[in-house]
């Protein structure tokens, strides 16, 4: 869920706005970008299927919560599939994972910020 959550804030950078239609187990929101997300809730996973009507590219994400713990896999807009995985302990939230390019990345994040 925090890295759904990440990926929105991405998504939705203060210059963009977003409009969301739905439940809280689906909705469509889209922007002033030309871009348009489905989240779909189900249990524990929330699926994003993303497009860009300007660009034609799409995009999705699916995230799994169990315990203390968040797998999410993706495809990019270019085909590639990522995927990390968080860890909270305490106050610290562990992430790492591979990216699109296939470069490995980790980083803990806490209540002052991210290294």
């Amino acid at each position: 869920m925090k890295n759904l959550l990440l990926l929105l804030a991405i998504i939705f950078a203060p210059s963009t706005f977003a409009a969301c239609y739905g439940s809280d187990s689906y909705k469509t929101c889209s922007d002033n970008n030309g871009n348009t997300y489905n989240v779909q809730k189900y249990g524990n996973t929330t699926t994003v299927n993303g497009s860009n009507s300007n660009t034609g590219s799409s995009w999705n994400q699916t995230s799994t919560s169990v315990g203390n713990s968040t797998y999410t896999n993706g495809t990019s807009a270019d085909g590639k599939s990522w995927n990390s995985t968080s860890h909270t302990v305490g106050n610290n939230t562990y992430t790492s994972g591979t990216d699109s390019d296939g470069n490995s990345f980790s980083s803990t994040c806490n209540q002052y910020g991210c290294n």
